[in-house]
């Protein structure tokens, strides 16, 4: 099947059975909402810009409440620190292995975004709603949720964390999965 077709048809959902067929039940499970127990304990680093401080300490609590190591590499109350000074510091971590992944958070999400990707190793995701929170790691294996202040609020903050840190690379899209990892390996050799 045509791999444009199929996401389409993926996205729309009401085509969805036609396409995968005994397949669907499989990715319908996956709206569902996610638990602790979807996803296994992590290393996570975590950063803010003084714009987005109040969410990254909402989602610094809920990750260690999920059972997460979590180290803050941000802002905090006391020390501001901008996004393209905390941005780079995450970034090096996941590149060095010290973190599986990153959250970095500023008003809008692209400023980290724009720094963290600029680091070989790191594809760091800004997204705007769960349902692209968990399309990143599918469809781009992201390591690194880019989220806006401005557009956040915490609870929805933390659903797309949870998704974002469950969801595989290529889980739900099977079928293309080899069209997904050999497109990861071209994106990833464009990088000088």
């Amino acid at each position: 099947m045509d791999r444009r077709l199929f996401l389409q048809s993926a996205v729309a959902g009401s085509a969805l059975p036609l396409v995968l067929g005994e397949a669907f039940s499989a990715l319908a499970a996956e709206n569902t909402p996610v638990t602790s127990a979807s996803s296994p304990s992590m290393k996570i680093v975590i950063a803010a810009d003084p714009f987005a401080l109040t969410l990254k300490d909402a989602l610094l609590a809920h990750l260690k409440e999920k059972g997460h190591d979590v180290v803050d590499v941000g802002a905090t109350k006391d020390k501001e620190i901008p996004y393209f000074d905390s941005a780079p510091v995450a970034a090096k971590m996941i590149q060095d292995g010290k973190a599986e992944r990153a959250i970095l958070l500023c008003g809008s999400g692209m400023g980290m975004s724009i720094v963290a990707n600029r680091f070989k190793g790191v594809v760091a995701a800004v997204v705007e709603s769960v349902f692209a929170a968990r399309m990143c790691r599918t469809i781009n294996n992201a390591n690194a949720l880019c989220l806006g202040s401005m557009i956040w609020g915490e609870w929805m903050a933390k659903e797309a964390v949870d998704v974002f840190l469950a969801t595989k690379f290529t889980q739900g899209l099977e079928p293309i999965a080899d069209f997904l990892k050999d497109a990861e390996k071209k994106v990833d050799a464009i990088r000088p």
